[in-house]
């Protein structure tokens, strides 16, 4: 939203997953173009997670109840858009433990993590760059095939507590933030391996976005899209 009113955007995102002996990586590049609303803007967004499995490591069964495994989440974001109205240039670093559940098939991870981030916006012509209120963030990650059938659940949520005042010295408020999503794999439908291409649907809400007061217009998104995923 823009002043009140609705942002179309066209999203390209570019994502890299793998596993290995001590856990696994994920990368996830997107570049937005927002429609006239918002001034055309251009916006890229890196997120870098690596998560070190602990009983993959040890070579130990750490499971206890619903938990498969324990291990620790490290990462960082990063982010630049060229709206005249603010232009962020944020800098994230996060880190903290992470339950590995046991599911039946694809994964359920939830992570307790502490976020140190700053901000360099265009609009506020600041001398250095700011760091807010190191917070925490509550996170929930999951892909979940559905029975037999070729649909995947996934997405994830997080609640992210306010960060103290933001960078013009007003305050910020906790955010939800939920983007889920169901995908179907036509991957064997036209000649292709499992999984190399899927189509599907999913709706993303986030309330307080980036940590403004829901009085701010457009400060909470509520937002369906379609989607299409080729894997390389």
């Amino acid at each position: 939203m823009a002043d009140g009113a609705p942002i179309a955007k066209n999203i390209v995102t570019a994502r890299y997953v793998d596993g290995d002996s001590w856990g696994g990586n994920f990368v996830n590049l997107d570049l937005l173009k927002s429609d006239a609303v918002d001034n055309k803007a251009t916006e890229a967004y890196l997120i870098y997670r690596r998560l070190f499995d602990f009983g993959k490591i040890s070579q130990k069964d750490l499971s206890f109840g619903p938990v498969k495994s324990v291990g620790a989440t490290v990462g960082f974001d990063l982010n630049t858009k060229n709206s005249p109205e603010y232009g962020s240039r944020t800098r994230t670093f996060v880190a903290g433990p992470t339950f590995i559940m046991d599911v039946p098939q694809g994964f359920l991870n939830l992570s307790v993590l502490a976020m140190w981030e700053s901000n360099d916006p265009a609009a506020a012509k600041l001398p250095s760059r700011y760091w807010y209120k190191t917070h925490p963030v509550l996170d929930l990650s999951w892909g979940i095939p559905l029975g037999n059938s070729n649909w995947q659940f996934g997405g994830y949520g997080q609640y992210i507590a306010a960060k103290g005042q933001n960078e013009f010295g007003g305050p910020t408020s906790p955010e939800t933030h939920v983007n889920a999503n169901l995908m179907y794999d036509l991957g064997p439908k036209f000649g292709l391996r499992q999984r190399q291409l899927k189509a599907g649907f999913g709706y993303e809400y986030w309330r307080a976005k980036f940590g403004n007061p829901v009085s701010v217009p457009g400060a909470t998104a509520k937002t369906p899209y379609v989607s299409a995923e080729y894997h390389f």
